[in-house]
């Protein structure tokens, strides 16, 4: 796979929810942070949305946004409109005026996904990810977040695994070619992508992850001197070249750990270490505890998630 399918297939998107968001008149709402990804399609009129402490951005009719790691933000029914905190819920939310028809609708949702990879595949992607009505890819989203929102209301058999595609669909259409604007993107993957010296060195890290790539290797392949490959792809990426090969190694460990489908001297060949010593000791490093450690920590969570209720 690419780059980003990669990343999205370890993120694996799951147990969407959504709700709809009405609101008249003057009105504005603030959230705090909750980390899991967060979408909102605008059906009727506009809002801002208002990200950390960023200037607010209008929302139009047609509209997407995709939060990937949902940070702190607001909802205004107009820029200089007082925000009040507010908490989330499950349930359908007017704001404003409580009296006559909205004059602004919006569809809102968020789903889950694997908590073990996401702090270190999350930082790669943009913190808002904003489509307008007017870029192609926007009524191809609503088609899908519609397939969305059928099979949330039903449980036919197949329900978890057909939601689980139509997320990560979502996800990549957002993040395809194209979706974002050069000005939105920040230091990570997606720029990375766009630059075509180092879509191609990213392709080679991800397709061999196990080889032992040296940063003079990896700047032949971009066809660039050693030095200016090394502080471009740092600067695009934000990490350097061998830093984000290790963290990638690591997500690979931490994700066949947590599943706990191989042995250790198999991943740490698999990922380009030369024993599972040096694997171990990469490992601790990194992430704080040991690969047996970390296994039993994670089976432990698994067996008390999955007395969980996950909402529809």
């Amino acid at each position: 796979m690419d780059p980003l399918s990669d990343i999205i297939a370890l993120l694996r998107p799951h147990a969407a929810f959504s709700k709809p968001i009405t609101g008249r008149g003057k009105w504005g709402v603030r959230y705090s942070a909750y980390g899991r990804p967060g979408f909102a399609l605008v059906l009727v009129g506009r809002c801002w949305l208002a990200v950390d402490s960023a200037e607010p951005v209008l929302l139009d009719h047609g509209d997407f946004v995709l939060l990937p790691s949902t940070p702190a933000f607001s909802l205004l029914s107009q820029p200089d409109a007082e925000s009040v905190q507010t908490q989330p819920t499950y349930s359908a939310v007017r704001h404003g005026d409580p009296a006559g028809e909205p004059d602004f609708q919006m569809l809102g949702g968020t789903f889950e996904i694997e908590p073990v990879n996401a702090p270190l595949l999350l930082a790669l992607l943009p913190k808002v990810i904003h489509i307008r009505s007017a870029e192609k890819n926007a009524l191809r989203l609503a088609r899908i977040i519609d397939l969305i929102m059928e099979e949330c209301a039903i449980n036919a058999p197949g329900r978890k695994m057909i939601l689980e595609r139509l997320l990560e669909v979502m996800m990549m259409e957002c993040l395809r070619w194209g979706a974002i604007g050069e000005d939105d993107l920040s230091a990570g993957l997606l720029a990375g992508l766009r630059d075509p010296a180092l879509a191609k060195v990213l392709y080679a890290l991800h397709s061999k992850v196990q080889a032992a790539w040296t940063v003079a290797e990896l700047a032949k392949l971009a066809g660039m001197s050693r030095s200016a490959f090394a502080a471009r792809f740092t600067e695009t990426l934000g990490c350097a070249p061998k830093e984000y090969l290790s963290r990638w190694r690591m997500t690979l460990a931490q994700d066949a750990l947590s599943r706990g489908a191989k042995s250790l001297d198999r991943l740490a060949q698999e990922i380009g270490y030369e024993s599972a010593s040096a694997f171990s000791t990469a490992f601790r490093r990194r992430v704080g505890c040991s690969p047996g450690a970390f296994a039993r920590s994670r089976r432990g969570a698994t067996t008390h998630s999955a007395g969980l209720a996950v909402a529809p």
